[in-house]
């Protein structure tokens, strides 16, 4: 058996050292491609796209059998198990576990037999350029390691929050990698920030009642309880992400809502079971990066035992997004719904700043103590609408449809134009957010109404069915109330803004005219004219109402959401 101490070429920059540091990038690639030199039967690795600072961006498979192509592997219904490393690059600990983890399937002969048919994908460093970036002062609260690389990457982006918008090259090609392999089960690895506490490892989980169909019920009742256990038996004892719902763990912690936005949320729209350790900051690099490997090897060993289930559930899933007559698309809390645990936290502890009027927060370590805590890990729909039979999306939104045709959704293009009956989205209102959100101008608050109408739809226009394996990618990106739609993320801004506009000192008397010749724009004003009676004063205030209320000069695109529901009775 080749082990790494009797050949010191396959230790880790890790294990070579102090056990405090982390790979450079240059270190991580050239560590895999002598590995996929020296076994080519086990570990295939390659280039699969570019960042957007012109570097590689690698993945790896490994298989027990040297099978490396996926479409033998999706023919003969392989398992496939996903973990992504290093979109935190400055949370590195995932990053070098993996490096372990792979070279032990290259040596170690039991361990690579133990895969059976599963197949193992990885991405080594998923953000090179911010790994690029190295320093060891961005992770401000962190224990380690010596020196790491920056959270953003070379356009300044969190690309876990890049998932749906893919403004990254990296996004993009991760888009298309993982929906050319639709992994039965992802682990992301991650580093925490917040409260102080005993454990090293915590855990976010797709969250179940989202997630849904089966799966849902399936990873909260059988899939959680077995890794909580497992990481007991391996020494690193495990909890849910520490969310609390006040300041300090003891009020109670709550399940983290990932919407698409980020790597769990995006992969249930995928149908895939997600999962997202996330270490402690405050323990040593190496507790860390133990607890890491043993996390991914849990996750591992219970997705090679249970991949029969989880690939039964999801093909279940897919089936019941297809037959669904609602669809929520928006999810919250259920605060009156939690459950209880027992938690292993430190005694809070408040005491005067020294340096401002204010009382602190610390946390004793010297007082640690176990209770047993509220733990609110239900949530309910907030947001559900009627499920269309299709969308009808104009060819004009090119940088939506590139966005689904990177997810491989199945779209009809129209050979000839014709009418269709349709359901439209009118935008009554929109709220965003007082500043810019990773590169945009983020839609908090949308209010809508429907209408049933008839439009032209152009030929090379594109009708998106939901019969089809994509259908929840389609709805929760092509519903505006959805949590992360394009439309929240502004892909369809420029239909809030009117196009044209008046002179105010001719349109005074076309107003006049309107309100005389179209009775609801008067209705509409005289109840405007009494919530507002302060604004009658500014002819800008009354003109505008008008102006945008009438129909003599309406722009039937202006607050038209443009991509258009065909329900089933319209089909």
């Amino acid at each position: 058996m080749i082990t790494p101490t009797s050949h010191p070429s396959l230790l880790t920059p890790y294990e070579s050292g102090n056990q405090n540091q982390t790979t450079t990038w240059v270190e991580c690639i050239d560590f895999y491609q002598r590995l996929a030199e020296q076994f080519p039967r086990i570990l295939h690795f390659a280039v699969i796209g570019h960042t957007d600072a012109g570097r590689p961006l690698h993945a790896g498979i490994v298989t027990a059998d040297g099978v490396f192509d996926r479409e033998q592997i999706l023919r003969e219904g392989r398992p496939v198990f996903f973990n992504n490393n290093g979109i935190h690059p400055g949370e590195p600990e995932g990053v070098d576990a993996c490096m372990a983890l792979v070279r032990d399937f290259c040596t170690q002969p039991e361990r690579l037999a133990a895969l059976g048919k599963t197949v193992f994908l990885f991405i080594p460093l998923y953000n090179v350029d911010g790994s690029l970036n190295r320093q060891n002062t961005s992770r401000v609260n962190q224990d380690g390691p010596e020196s790491f690389g920056f959270r953003g990457n070379s356009l300044h982006l969190d690309l876990n929050r890049d998932f749906i918008k893919c403004d990254s090259l990296n996004a993009q090609v991760f888009n298309r990698f993982f929906s050319y392999w639709s992994p039965d089960v992802m682990v992301d690895t991650h580093t925490s920030n917040g409260a102080d506490y005993q454990y090293t490892m915590t855990l976010i989980q797709t969250q179940t009642d989202k997630l849904g169909n089966g799966l849902g019920p399936y990873l909260s009742d059988v899939m959680l309880p077995e890794i909580y256990a497992g990481m007991v038996q391996r020494g690193w004892p495990t909890c849910p992400y520490v969310n609390p719902i006040s300041d300090i763990p003891d009020h109670g912690i709550e399940d983290f809502l990932e919407t698409p936005r980020f790597s769990t949320g995006y992969a249930a729209l995928h149908h895939t079971i997600g999962f997202m350790p996330e270490t402690h900051m405050l323990k040593p690099f190496a507790d860390r990066y133990a607890s890491m490997r043993a996390l991914v090897e849990t996750v591992l060993e219970l997705t090679v035992r249970n991949a029969a289930d989880i690939q039964r559930l999801r093909q279940q899933a897919r089936a019941a997004t297809r037959a669904h007559q609602e669809v929520t698309v928006s999810w919250k809390s259920d605060r009156n719904q939690p459950s209880r645990f027992l938690f292993r936290g430190y005694q809070a502890v408040y005491h005067p700043s020294q340096i401002g009027s204010y009382t602190r927060l610390s946390y004793d370590r010297h007082q640690p103590w176990e209770k047993e805590i509220p733990y609110f890990n239900r949530f309910v729909a907030d947001i559900t609408v009627q499920q269309p039979q299709a969308y009808l999306l104009p060819q004009a939104w090119r940088h939506v449809i590139e966005r689904l045709q990177w997810n491989g959704v199945q779209m009809e293009r129209l050979e000839n134009s014709r009418t269709i009956q349709v359901e439209i989205y009118r935008i009554q209102s929109v709220q965003s957010r007082s500043g810019a959100y990773e590169g945009h101008l983020f839609h908090e608050q949308i209010q809508m109404a429907t209408s049933s109408e008839t439009v032209l739809a152009e030929a090379g226009d594109y009708l998106i069915r939901l019969d089809q394996p994509q259908a929840r990618y389609v709805i929760e990106t092509l519903e505006p109330q959805a949590h992360d739609s394009f439309f929240r993320w502004g892909f369809f801004n420029s239909v809030l803004e009117k196009k044209e506009h008046y002179s105010d000192y001719v349109f005074e008397d076309t107003a006049a005219e309107i309100l005389r010749d179209e009775p609801d724009t008067r209705a509409a004003f005289e109840q405007w004219k009494l919530d507002n009676p302060a604004l009658l004063t500014r002819q800008n205030a009354v003109l505008d109402f008008i102006f945008s209320h009438c129909q003599r000069f309406r722009e039937p695109e202006w607050l038209r959401y443009p991509v258009f529901r065909i329900m089933k009775h319209q089909a």
